[in-house]
């Protein structure tokens, strides 16, 4: 048995679910169906989820974000992304359309409940229609909302997190016969009182994943408008290829520096339980794709090189820091005090950096300087901006600690200097801080170096 989820350029209009419907007949394994809001809308090409964050905020989410889309506008938006979905798949509108604006304009819940709610609708409603087609062209289709299955979040509405016993819920409920496909609403649950509450955006992904988890399904495939993973970013060096395998670990790493894939919560249980992730491309659904596994034979150094940019730099000088037993706890303290995530902490007897986000310094910084030097009577404060992150991964590296010598080997025959050098703890990652300004020039000169040989 196959759990697959769709992600919202997958569902968003009715081409894309046809698709859908012929990879789900492809293969008779595929029989739970998690399906995420419609993607983003023709007028403005924003997220149908957006749209109703805007509608429930009453226009300030756009407001926020500087995007001039008023609360009544986000309303047609999404009124007419559903009609189009029943017009273009010959469904009734009155089957959909008068239950999705009563929940729009007569819901009484307040506060976060409210907006838990509104958000829930994209995917409740994409269920119901994406179930009422597969009926419609004869397949024995069952839509199960998370409501009727048990689907348990906790009473952070906006955050929801799985509880316990929702595994023994779903395992329950599914009844695997009769070639029986179920349709899943992803993103959204119930808590104990019955409440709708979501988990954090991208949160059909762990939908998915929790559901692969509670049933041990034989595999998870995330379904996308991706090939897979690409061993660099395709955007800027558009010959990448995609990686056919990769450890939960290897993933992880690369995740965390631009590689977006999908929500890693949701791998989180799956690789509790060794089930493979399998992300394919809705749009060319023959593709091999990329398989995420919790083990392979470490046959490549390197399977990835990941770019993260917007970083800055504090780098702090003080005699004798090393031997100053809390000076990095109270210093990342003082960031924590300020709602600033931290990554890598360089460090020697007298220095020390710590990585950020550029965005998070906004409107901080002089404040920051000034606990810091305050608290800490640091001798210097440095901040260099502008920096990104080139971060090489594989679990073949952990056995090669010469690929290091040809990457820095590489960067210094093109004359490209950099900021910044750190090794993971692993041993199956390290990172090269360089100049925002050369950052694609470093990244290709790596890719031909480290990832293109003999290509």
């Amino acid at each position: 048995m196959i759990v697959c989820k769709f992600g919202g350029s997958s569902v968003q209009n009715p081409s894309q679910i046809k698709k859908v419907c012929n990879i789900v007949l492809s293969n008779k394994k595929r029989e739970v169906i998690v399906v995420s809001a419609p993607g983003r809308d023709e007028e403005f090409h924003q997220k149908i989820t957006d749209h109703l964050l805007n509608i429930v905020t009453e226009g300030s989410h756009f407001r926020e974000h500087n995007i001039d889309i008023s609360k009544t506008k986000s309303y047609a938006v999404v009124i007419k992304k559903f009609k189009d979905l029943c017009k273009g798949l010959e469904l009734k509108e009155d089957d959909f359309i008068p239950f999705l604006e009563k929940d729009l304009t007569q819901c009484t819940l307040k506060a976060e409940k409210r907006e838990a709610f509104f958000l829930s609708r994209g995917e409740h409603y994409n269920a119901k229609i994406i179930c009422a087609y597969m009926k419609r062209i004869g397949l024995n289709a069952h839509l199960s909302l998370p409501e009727e299955i048990g689907f348990i979040l906790s009473e952070d509405y906006l955050d929801g997190k799985v509880q316990a016993q929702t595994y023994e819920n779903v395992k329950h409920y599914f009844k695997f016969e009769e070639e029986k496909i179920y349709i899943v609403p992803g993103f959204y649950g119930i808590t104990l009182q019955n409440e709708i509450a979501v988990m954090s955006r991208g949160g059909s992904d762990l939908t998915g994943g929790e559901l692969a988890y509670a049933l041990d399904s034989d595999s998870y495939e995330n379904w996308t408008d991706t090939n897979g993973v690409y061993e660099v970013d395709p955007r800027i060096i558009p010959e990448a290829n995609v990686i056919p395998r990769l450890t939960f670990k290897e993933l992880r790493l690369l995740s965390s520096k631009g590689f977006n894939v999908f929500h890693f919560n949701a791998m989180l249980n799956c690789k509790k339980s060794k089930i493979p992730i399998h992300i394919k491309n809705t749009n060319n659904p023959e593709h091999a794709g990329t398989i995420i596994i919790s083990e392979r034979v470490p046959m490549e150094d390197l399977v990835g090189i990941a770019k993260l940019d917007n970083m800055a730099s504090i780098h702090l000088q003080k005699d004798m820091l090393g031997e100053e037993i809390g000076f990095s706890a109270e210093l990342l303290k003082i960031f924590g005090e300020f709602g600033i995530n931290t990554y890598h902490y360089p460090t020697d007897k007298d220095d020390i950096s710590i990585l950020v986000e550029q965005e998070d310094l906004q409107g901080k910084i002089n404040n920051l300087r000034r606990q810091i030097e305050k608290r800490l009577k640091t001798d210097h404060l440095f901040v260099t901006y502008n920096l990104s992150i080139i971060t090489l991964v594989g679990i073949g590296l952990k056995e090669n600690s010469f690929a290091i010598v040809d990457a820095i080997s590489a960067l210094k025959e093109k004359n490209i200097t950099f900021e910044m050098f750190d090794m993971s703890p692993s041993k199956i990652s390290f990172h090269i801080g360089v100049s925002q300004t050369i950052s694609d020039i470093a990244l290709e000169i790596l890719h031909e170096k480290m990832l293109n040989i003999g290509c």
